[in-house]
């Protein structure tokens, strides 16, 4: 009796945790950026959701292994992931910035995604060597050139999935093995993910409705999309420094 009555509060304990997780700095930057680079509401919500979808993805097969395998991920993996997260917030900061400030080829032009930029960027660096020894090449090649797709934005998604395997979420799912076995665990992964799906859903519905209304008011749009740019970059700068943990809790 005992067991299960700690079972079922595990099992909620894991639905808050997910629903929790996504109020997290980086998926507030990561679901405006995409948001606000949208022509359409509809859109914003589409692209907002696959965004999403990776990011579940990666919690499904990295909680899977953990109950599985009874294994946790190691420290330094959780470190690495913080910054990696850091690094592509940080990037796409600055350049919607860059795009704020430089004319756009037309009225709806939209940056391209971290992973992206990523990309592109040891494309560049390869492109830059090819040159120093003798590469014939005249341009770099390119990624992604029109900016977001479904698959790039879903990868961003299981990129930033990397960091939500946190020692206390994962021991959560290991604790609720115990309780009532794999089954059990794996529900509670399930309940984990199905509390971020529904935190995330109305954090896009939320972001896409107000760049929607802003569409019409060019100041309001430039103030919001300025605003957004700001703030994946100093999200970013903190995830880049190791210091996520220091920032004050969104959950209360």
């Amino acid at each position: 009796m005992v067991d299960s009555l700690n079972l079922r509060l595990a099992l909620s304990s894991a639905a808050m945790l997910g629903f929790r997780h996504g109020l997290d700095y980086d998926h507030i930057a990561a679901i405006s950026d995409i948001s606000s680079v949208q022509s359409k509401a509809s859109d914003a919500m589409r692209y907002g959701l696959l965004y999403v979808g990776g990011h579940a993805a990666t919690v499904a097969v990295l909680g899977a292994a953990a109950i599985g395998f009874r294994i946790s991920l190691p420290p330094a993996s959780d470190r690495w992931a913080e910054r990696l997260v850091g690094v592509t917030l940080l990037l796409l900061g600055l350049y919607v910035l860059g795009t704020f400030f430089r004319a756009a080829p037309h009225n709806h032009a939209r940056p391209r995604t971290r992973i992206t930029l990523l990309i592109n960027a040891v494309l560049w660096i390869y492109w830059r060597l090819g040159r120093v020894f003798g590469g014939s090449r005249e341009k770099p090649s390119q990624v992604f050139k029109d900016g977001y797709g479904t698959g790039s934005t879903f990868l961003v998604g299981v990129i930033h999935g990397l960091g939500a395997e946190t020692p206390t979420q994962l021991l959560l799912f290991l604790m609720t093995v115990n309780l009532g076995g794999t089954g059990a665990g794996l529900l509670g992964l399930l309940m984990f993910i199905a509390g971020l799906l529904c935190m995330n859903t109305l954090m896009c519905a939320s972001t896409a409705g107000l760049f929607s209304v802003s569409l019409g008011r060019p100041f309001a749009l430039r103030t919001l999309t300025l605003l957004t740019s700001v703030y994946s970059m100093v999200v970013g700068t903190v995830f880049l420094l190791g210091s996520a943990g220091k920032l004050p809790s969104l959950g209360g």
